[in-house]
């Protein structure tokens, strides 16, 4: 896929990762829709851009509720006319044990806990990734949707939510590979290792140092080596169906 003059959405573009795609995006001459709950990032996303000949419009929307996401997927198409492709990149964490025990008390990982990242990181890329769809097919656009995962998606201790949310992104990604290659959508995954954004950076310095050590390469993942990976998908019309893991080596 030519990236210039193409139209991609961008989920979570407020900040991190998404804000570091949108820039590399821009920069290759894509015109953007930007979506987050979160308005002042979405408009310092905006600012990082300005230095590009390209259209990016911002909409603030809750990648959970299925009528905000079809109003703006809707107002996507009516503010550019297509959308090419989608970067499902919208995520939170809230790590915890699913069960432990101090002193004969026995405390779990609350329901509530689990249900809010499942919503955000597998509902609202199932929602986002079906309206993508649908106006790709309406619009008569080839297009690629690219899902976010992890390489969490293969388990890993107190993150039963994140890991379940992110194995589920990965399997979207290839089940619908194969359902909306007759209408000429690829659908990818990226499955990220640990990556400096400000999630990352809220945890303690000694945790960061022994992560560190964990992978291969000594260290963490650059927001701006993700964006590259996304760059090489969109243009490369033969990757399809696959989960591309790029963490440095580290297995989870």
């Amino acid at each position: 896929m030519e990236l210039k003059n193409s139209v991609i959405a961008i989920t979570g573009a407020g900040q991190g990762l998404g804000q570091s795609m949108a820039i590399s995006l821009a920069q290759a001459g894509s015109h953007l829709a930007l979506i987050d709950l979160n308005s002042q990032g979405l408009e310092e996303t905006l600012q990082a851009c300005t230095d590009f000949d390209t259209n990016i419009k911002l909409y603030c929307a809750d990648v959970t509720d299925e009528q905000d996401v079809e109003a703006t997927f809707e107002r996507i198409v009516d503010d550019f006319g297509q959308l090419n492709g989608l970067v499902n990149n919208a995520g939170i964490l809230r790590d915890g044990l699913l069960v432990k025990s101090k002193d004969g008390v026995i405390s779990k990982m609350p329901l509530e806990q689990f249900s809010s990242v499942i919503n955000v990181n597998l509902t609202g890329t199932f929602l986002c990734g079906r309206e993508a769809a649908a106006k790709m097919i309406e619009t008569g656009c080839a297009g690629v949707i690219l899902n976010i995962s992890s390489v969490a998606r293969a388990g890993n201790i107190g993150q039963t939510n994140y890991a379940a949310s992110k194995a589920g992104v990965a399997t979207f990604a290839t089940t619908w590979s194969r359902e909306l290659a007759k209408y000429n959508i690829r659908c990818v995954a990226i499955a990220p290792g640990v990556i400096k954004t400000p999630m990352a950076a809220e945890m303690r310095p000694e945790a960061i140092e022994r992560l560190e050590a964990m992978i291969p390469c000594h260290r963490m993942g650059e927001t701006s080596e993700i964006a590259n990976t996304v760059k090489f998908i969109f243009e490369n019309d033969y990757v399809n169906g696959r989960v591309i893991e790029v963490d440095g080596g580290i297995r989870m």
